[in-house]
């Protein structure tokens, strides 16, 4: 009989390359008089401009439960070379007018482009826990490996949770300044994320990111406090075969 640890590495496996390499997360608010058209924005442009970039497999928008920025966008990609490559760049210096007079009304942002170094669960959930936190120097690979080996099996093995993944920033695609990133507030650089996807009741994607945090996991492998978590559900959700298309 397999056992839960093969069982896990197995699904590990399968998701490979294609459940996104590497992704774009973003967290921010909106200013109040521009939020009606913010959702027009990112529902009609904003999203099809990004998954129609070669290489972007689908974009998803969530909104907080309880969280804090109100606003979670995800972005998956095939791979690294996406997120620095020139389809991207271009894009990101070629903002359409709607981009320009929405990017500057963010408000809190933060914005990663990352690698994604493990990725346990099958499924996409419409539940999302985000949590966010740095490392102590030096201890990056006692991080990866408490994840692997411990944290990140025991939250796909709990109820109602479809999928976990770490996702470690890299810091140089992340800083590369464009023409779109003048036009925003200077937006924070998370460097250790976890995505824990839920396809039950909230209550479950809850307790068992609880247990996680309640073990101090995280903590003793290097985490530096605060942990930064917060609770969305999709919104939104766009692949480039339903509507994904360069502007």
């Amino acid at each position: 009989m397999e056992t839960k640890a093969a069982a896990n590495k197995a699904r590990t496996e399968r998701s490979g390359p294609k459940a996104g390499a590497a992704v774009v997360a973003i967290w921010n608010d909106i200013r109040s008089e521009a939020r009606a058209d913010f959702y027009e924005w990112h529902n009609r442009e904003h999203m099809a401009e990004r998954v129609g970039i070669p290489g972007f497999q689908r974009g998803r928008r969530f909104v907080a439960i309880e969280a804090e920025p109100e606003f979670f966008t995800l972005y998956d990609t095939d791979g690294p070379h996406v997120l620095d490559g020139a389809e991207y760049l271009q894009r990101l210096n070629h903002p359409t007018p709607g981009t320009r007079r929405l990017i500057a009304a963010f408000l809190n942002m933060s914005r990663s482009l990352c690698n994604v170094a493990l990725s346990l669960g099958g499924g996409e959930g419409g539940l999302m826990m985000t949590l966010r936190y740095e490392v102590a120097d030096g201890r990056a690979a006692q991080m990866t490996d408490a994840l692997a080996k411990r944290a990140l099996p025991m939250l796909v093995a709990r109820p109602g949770v479809a999928r976990a993944r770490l996702c470690i920033a890299d810091r140089r695609a992340s800083g590369i300044q464009t023409v779109e990133k003048k036009n925003t507030e200077r937006a924070r650089v998370p460097s250790w994320i976890i995505l824990v996807e839920g396809a039950a009741e909230a209550a479950a994607l809850e307790s068992a990111c609880d247990e996680l945090l309640s073990l101090d996991v995280l903590t003793a492998a290097g985490a530096t406090a605060p942990v930064e978590r917060g609770l969305y559900q999709l919104q939104y959700a766009l692949t480039p075969d339903r509507g994904g298309a360069a502007y």
